[in-house]
C-alpha cells in the first residue's frame, strides 16, 4: 500500500461528503486517494487558515458549493466581494483542466442560488439590520471598543431600559437613554452604581464615531431574522454572501454581527442531534477581527456559542491567516483544520509555525514544519474528524478547482440578483416606529386618561374582554410585559418572533 493509498483509507466514508481533492506525497499527487469531509461531522465545526494569496477564498468556494448541492444551506462573509461568483457557472480553461485531472475530479460547471446581503445601507445587497436591544451589551460593546469597566456600565443601560420596556431600536434610542440617565433621571440607578458622566461620554463619543462610519444605518428594524438564512431552492442549499457595504472603516461591526446571528440560530433552532448532515454551515471569514481586543466575557460566550451551537445542527469554520489567530478554548472545538500556506521570515513567524503544527496529529509521511512553508496555491495541510469522530490522518493535499465562477460578477450584476431576492421587499426599506427616543423626548403622548368610551353595544371582542378568566390572564401577560427582557448568549435579547 502506498503512502497515498494509506492516508486516503483514513478519508473513506459511507455517506455523503465534501471532496477537497486528492492526496500528495514527495510531489506526487494520487487521482485516486481522495480527501473527504463528511457531512455527517461539519457541526464539528471547523478552521481554514493560511496567508494572503494561498488559496482560502477559492477553498471556502469549493466547500460552499458542494453544501448548496447537497442541500445545506451556508452563510458567506464576503469581506473583500470575491465570492459573488458562486452565482455564476464556472468557466473551463487549461488550469481547471489540469487541476481537474490532478485530483480525479470530472469537473463541470455549475451554480449556486446566492442571496446577496448587506450590512446597513449603501452596499449593492440587500440591507440587513439588527437592533439594539437584540444586539445586547456585550456584543455592543465589542463593536464600540469599550473597555471592561465601560461594557459593565452599558449593561447596566440595557437593564434600565429593558425593565422600562424602552425598546433600543437604534443609535438615537441609546443616546437618549444615556442622555437620560446622566440627566434628570441620574438618580434612577443610584442603588446601582449609577452612571458616571465620563463613562457615559465615552460610550457616547463610540456611538458618534460609529455613526459618523456608517454603522448607525446597521442598527434599526426590520431586524433581520435568521430563519431567512436556512432557506433551500430546487434542493439546493441557498448560499448567503454577506458584504461589509459602507461600514467598511469599523471592521469589528462586521464580526460581531455573525456572532449575534449565531446567537440568534441557538435561540430560536431546536434540538437536532446528531444529523446525516447540516442544517445550516456558518463560515467567518478574517476571523482575527472577532477576537482582536476582545473582552473576557466576550470570549467565553464565543466558545460556550460555538460548544452549544453543534447540538443545533450548525457547523460553524473560522477563517483567518493562522490558527493562534483563535483563542485555544475555541480552536480545541474545530474538528476540522485546512491549513494553506504559512509563511515564516522572522522569528516570529518561526514561532508561530511551531504552534500550528502543534495542532495537527504525529504524521509519519511529512515533515509539517516544511510541507506547510512549501504548500503552493491551492494545496493544504488537511485533518478531519471522520464518521466516528476520529481525526484523519494529515494530508497534503492538492484541492479540486470550484465549479463556480471564480471571479466577481460585478457590482451591477449583485445589485440586480438583491432586487430580484425573496428578501427584498422585506428588509429593503427601514422601518422607525416609537421607541426610546420618541418617549423619552415626550414625543408620542398617552392617550387622554378622560378620554369617553364609546357608549355601542359591547361586540363579541368586548364581551371575550369582559370574561373573568380572560382579565386573569392579561393582567398576567400584562406583568410579565412589564418585567426585564431576558438575555440569552451575548446578553442578546429572547424575543420570539
Amino acid at each position: 500500500m502506498t503512502a497515498q493509498s494509506d492516508i486516503a483509507a483514513g478519508y473513506a466514508s459511507a455517506g455523503a461528503a465534501v471532496e477537497l481533492g486528492a492526496v500528495l506525497v514527495d510531489g506526487v499527487v494520487e487521482p485516486t486517494a481522495r480527501v473527504r469531509l463528511p457531512l455527517a461531522t461539519l457541526n464539528r465545526h471547523g478552521l481554514v487558515a493560511g496567508a494572503t494569496g494561498t488559496g482560502k477564498t477559492k477553498t471556502l468556494q469549493l466547500v460552499a458549493e458542494q453544501l448548496s448541492a447537497a442541500g445545506v444551506p451556508v452563510v458567506l462573509a464576503d469581506v473583500k466581494g470575491d465570492l459573488s461568483g458562486l452565482a455564476r457557472e464556472g468557466e473551463p480553461n487549461d488550469r481547471v483542466t489540469a487541476r481537474a485531472a490532478e485530483t480525479g475530479d470530472d469537473w463541470r460547471p455549475a451554480a449556486c442560488p446566492v442571496d446577496f446581503l448587506s450590512l446597513g445601507d449603501g452596499g449593492a445587497g440587500v440591507p440587513v439590520r439588527a437592533t439594539i436591544t437584540s444586539f445586547g451589551p456585550i456584543l455592543l460593546a465589542k463593536v464600540l471598543g469599550l473597555n471592561e469597566t465601560q461594557e459593565s456600565t452599558l449593561g447596566l443601560i440595557f437593564h434600565w431600559a429593558d425593565a422600562r420596556g424602552l425598546a433600543l431600536l437604534d443609535t438615537k434610542d441609546l443616546r437618549a437613554v444615556i442622555t437620560h440617565l446622566t440627566g434628570e433621571g441620574r438618580d434612577e440607578l443610584k442603588g446601582l452604581g449609577g452612571v458616571s458622566p465620563a463613562t457615559a461620554g465615552v460610550i457616547l463619543r463610540a456611538l458618534v464615531n460609529l455613526e459618523a462610519r456608517g454603522g448607525d444605518t446597521f442598527f434599526g428594524e426590520p431586524e433581520l431574522d435568521p430563519r431567512d438564512l436556512m432557506r433551500t431552492a430546487d434542493g439546493h442549499g441557498v448560499v448567503t454572501l454577506l458584504e461589509l457595504a459602507e461600514t467598511q472603516a469599523r471592521p469589528a461591526l462586521f464580526s460581531t454581527f455573525l456572532m449575534w446571528l449565531l446567537a440568534e440560530l441557538f435561540q430560536v433552532l431546536p434540538e437536532a442531534g446528531d444529523l446525516d448532515k447540516p442544517k445550516l454551515v456558518f463560515f467567518f471569514d478574517e476571523a482575527h477581527l472577532l477576537f482582536a481586543g476582545a473582552s473576557k466575557a466576550f470570549k467565553e460566550q464565543i466558545t460556550q456559542t460555538v460548544k452549544l451551537i453543534r447540538s443545533k445542527g450548525v457547523g460553524v469554520f473560522f477563517c483567518t491567516q493562522l490558527p493562534t489567530d483563535v483563542p485555544n478554548e475555541v480552536l480545541s472545538q474545530l474538528g476540522a483544520r485546512v491549513q494553506h500556506a504559512v509563511r515564516a521570515f522572522t522569528p516570529e513567524d518561526q514561532a508561530a509555525l511551531a504552534k500550528v503544527v502543534k495542532t495537527y496529529p504525529t504524521t509519519p509521511h511529512y515533515r509539517l514544519g516544511e510541507a506547510l512553508t512549501s504548500l503552493g496555491i491551492g494545496e493544504a495541510v488537511v485533518t478531519v474528524l471522520d464518521e466516528r469522530g476520529v481525526p484523519t490522518p494529515v494530508a497534503w493535499t492538492r484541492l479540486r478547482a470550484p465549479r463556480s465562477l471564480m471571479g466577481a460578477i460585478g457590482v451591477d450584476a449583485v445589485g440586480r440578483a438583491a432586487e430580484s431576492s425573496v428578501l427584498h421587499g422585506k428588509y429593503a426599506e427601514t422601518v422607525d416606529r416609537e421607541s426610546a427616543y420618541e418617549r423619552l423626548s415626550a414625543k408620542v403622548a398617552p392617550p387622554p386618561a378622560d378620554e369617553p368610551r364609546r357608549a355601542e353595544e359591547p361586540g363579541l371582542v368586548e364581551k371575550v374582554l369582559d370574561n373573568s378568566a380572560v382579565k386573569s390572564f392579561l393582567r398576567s401577560a400584562a406583568s410579565a410585559l412589564g418585567r426585564e427582557v431576558t438575555r440569552g448568549i451575548f446578553g442578546t435579547s429572547r424575543k420570539r418572533r
